[in-house]
C-alpha cells in the first residue's frame, strides 16, 4: 500500500458485542469481555501495520440509557482494561488519549484514565484515542460555545477546539450502517467501510481488508480527479 493511499486516522465503531453474546445464549457482558479481547488484537495489529492514529468508539453518551447493571459492568471492564494494558501501550510506544466527557465517569475509572494518559504521554509511535461518554454533537456544541463571536476563521477554530484529526477511514462492525453520533466533524470526508461482522470476531484480517478497500478508492474531496 503506497503512503498516499494509507489512512492517517482510522476510526472504528465497535458494535455487536451484546448481540453476539445473546446469539450464543450468554449474557451481554460476556460479549463485552470478548470485545475487550478484540480491542487488544486490533490495537496490536494497528501498531504493527503502522497506523498513526486509531480512534475506538467504546461508550456513547446515549449508552447511559442502557440497564444500570450493564453500564456498571462496562465501566468495570474499561477500568480493568486500562490497568492491564497501560504499561504495554507505553512499552509499545502507544499514546493513550480518552475523548468525551469526564465529569460523569466513576471516580476509579477517571483515576485509571488520568494515570494511563500520564504514563503514555511521551509515546509517539501511535495515538490510541478511546471515545468514552462521547457525543459528536456535544463536542461540536461545546467547541462552538467556546468560540469567540468575533472569530475570523470559525471553521478552523472549531476544528482546533474539537481537537481530533480528520478521519480518513471509518470502519463500523456489527452490520449496522450509521455513524451513531461519532466524530461527525472529523469524518466529513472519511471513507466508510461497514462490516457484517460483530466486534468480538474482528481481527487483523478484517482491518487489513478495510485498509485495502481504502487504498482502492479515489478520494476527491469535492474536486474532480485531475485536480486531486
Amino acid at each position: 500500500m503506497s503512503a498516499s493511499a494509507f489512512p492517517l486516522h482510522t476510526a472504528i465503531v465497535m458494535d455487536g458485542n451484546g448481540r453476539w453474546a445473546t446469539a450464543r445464549g450468554r449474557p451481554r457482558i460476556f460479549g463485552h469481555r470478548a470485545g475487550a479481547s478484540a480491542v487488544r488484537r486490533t490495537v496490536e495489529a494497528a501498531r504493527h501495520l503502522g497506523l498513526p492514529v486509531l480512534t475506538l468508539f467504546a461508550f456513547s453518551s446515549d449508552n447511559w440509557e442502557r440497564p444500570r447493571t450493564e453500564v456498571s459492568a462496562l465501566f468495570v471492564l474499561f477500568r480493568e482494561f486500562l490497568e492491564a494494558e497501560t504499561a504495554r501501550c507505553r512499552d509499545e510506544g502507544i499514546r493513550l488519549e480518552i475523548i468525551g466527557r469526564r465529569d460523569r465517569l466513576p471516580a476509579r475509572v477517571l483515576q485509571a484514565v488520568e494515570r494511563a494518559e500520564a504514563m503514555t504521554a511521551a509515546s509517539s509511535a501511535m495515538r490510541l484515542r478511546v471515545a468514552v461518554d462521547y457525543s459528536a454533537r456535544e463536542a461540536i456544541a461545546a467547541a462552538a460555545h467556546r468560540l469567540s463571536p468575533t472569530s475570523r476563521a470559525p471553521r478552523d477554530d472549531l476544528a482546533r477546539l474539537i481537537g481530533g484529526p480528520d478521519v480518513d477511514l471509518l470502519i463500523r462492525t456489527g452490520g449496522e450502517q450509521r455513524l451513531s453520533d461519532f466524530l461527525l466533524w472529523e469524518a466529513a470526508y472519511a471513507e466508510l467501510v461497514f462490516l457484517d461482522v460483530p466486534w468480538p470476531e474482528f481481527g487483523r484480517d478484517h482491518l487489513e481488508g478495510a485498509l485495502h478497500e481504502f487504498a482502492r478508492r479515489q478520494r476527491r474531496f469535492g474536486r474532480i480527479a485531475a485536480a486531486v
